[in-house]
């Protein structure tokens, strides 16, 4: 045999050792798993504690019956807070529902944060707040990777006499603090304690 053909010879088992294993790795990364029927964690999945961002599908309030605060603000509107409970992973979670008593359609853009870096909806709770008076601390609600805030958006046009579950997450304050304020802007604060 030439060395014209040993070194063609050479180069074409090369080629198909290349394409060999181009083709194996493409099947692995394809399907979607890591071997356990279970899709690996790529780190984009949202916070768990999130429940989502807010757009496609509302976190429902907690035991709407139950009433741990209320504020009245302009235009008749009510927001009647069910809980504010911390939970493990050092995040408040505050869950209520927002009810429009008056008249005319109601749009809270008065109630996103004034954050220019925030990414969120016109119509949201992002610019709502824990107080901690005793400890002199604003916890301000938080937000994931995308600049999405955890709290309740896509607000707009709620109608008279309907109502829609709201939340927002903080991080919790220490644990020895057991009451704080809600503020959302245009709305009187109220005072809530921390279950949890």
């Amino acid at each position: 045999m030439s060395m014209r053909h040993t070194t063609k010879a050479r180069r074409g088992a090369a080629a198909a050792v290349l394409v060999a294993g181009l083709a194996l790795a493409v099947a692995g990364c394809g399907s979607g798993d890591d071997g356990d029927g279970k899709k690996p964690d790529d780190g984009s999945q949202k916070s768990t504690a999130a429940k989502d961002d807010g757009r496609d599908e509302q976190e429902p309030a907690a035991e709407s019956s139950k009433s741990i605060g209320e504020m009245k603000g302009p235009k008749d509107i009510v927001i009647t807070l069910h809980s504010a409970v911390r939970d493990g992973g050092g995040f408040v979670t505050v869950s209520g529902t927002v009810t429009n008593h008056g008249d005319m359609l109601f749009t809270p853009v008065d109630w996103r944060s004034p954050e220019a870096e925030l990414a969120t909806s016109r119509s949201s709770l992002s610019g709502a707040s824990l107080v901690d008076e005793a400890g002199k601390k604003r916890y301000l609600v938080l937000r994931d990777t995308d600049g999405q805030c955890l709290c309740t958006t896509g607000l707009s046009g709620i109608k008279p006499n309907e109502s829609r579950p709201v939340f927002a997450q903080f991080p919790a304050p220490p644990k020895d603090v057991k009451e704080v304020d809600f503020q959302i802007p245009t709305m009187p604060s109220v005072s809530v304690e921390l279950s949890g």
